[in-house]
């Protein structure tokens, strides 16, 4: 019988491997603004320089998006207890969404949401982007349940949209047959917020498209 329990992972194998998802967003970036210096710095590349200012300006706004985005969606800045305003939460995405393929629909109505909610919208923006890698939309949805928990529906949409089997199983806390790695961590990660949160997160897929859905409850309710 296959063991569907959650994965036990330690939390510096965790820290580590969301470090390498982090480094894996920057190093392009990175790199193509070290390109862009090399052509800065040779004296004979005059008529490249207007090409080589313009790269390290995009890739900067990229690498700025990107670590703006991971500090609230990895970060002891997303959580510490509190609530975050969902129009800080719509700069944030927009920015890291300007960075990839799909193009963003918000329409979160919350004027703010609880920091752990915040975080977990985040961190199914980075699935919902990449489960729609080669363009089309990510649509995010926000609400209150009623009953002071938040309900999400992220839906990703486009060409050859899908969930890999590894995200899948990531995102229900299952380790993937060939283990964690700097990508299928994300994922993981998601899941383990909203468990955490005392709900979960459940990803449904049809012809060019994947639709995500949580459910978390009030820290009220975890309390009792």
């Amino acid at each position: 019988m296959t063991d569907t329990s959650p994965a036990n992972m330690a939390p510096e194998q965790l820290a580590a491997l969301l470090c390498a998802r982090l480094c894996h967003d920057l190093v392009s970036p990175v790199s193509a603004m070290g390109m862009a210096f090399s052509v800065l710095d040779d004296e004979d590349a005059d008529s490249m320089r207007e090409d080589a200012i313009e790269l390290v300006r995009e890739n900067a706004r990229q690498a700025e998006a990107k670590l703006a985005f991971a500090r609230i969606a990895f970060g002891a800045a997303g959580s510490a207890p509190g609530m975050m305003e969902t129009g800080e939460l719509k700069s944030l995405a927009e920015n890291y969404f300007s960075t990839l393929r799909p193009d963003l629909v918000w329409k979160v109505t919350e004027p703010g949401l609880e920091k752990t909610a915040a975080r977990l919208l985040l961190n199914l923006c980075m699935a919902a982007g990449s489960a729609a890698a080669r363009g089309g939309t990510v649509t995010v949805e926000a609400s209150d349940d009623g009953a002071g928990g938040t309900r999400m529906r992220l839906i990703a949409e486009g060409p050859r949209a899908e969930l890999k089997p590894d995200f899948e199983a990531a995102l229900n806390g299952q380790e993937p047959e060939d283990g964690f790695n700097g990508r299928s961590i994300q994922p993981y990660y998601a899941g383990l917020i909203a468990r955490s949160a005392g709900g979960r997160v459940t990803a449904n897929q049809g012809e060019d498209r994947v639709e995500f859905v949580s459910l978390i409850v009030p820290k009220a309710s975890l309390a009792a």
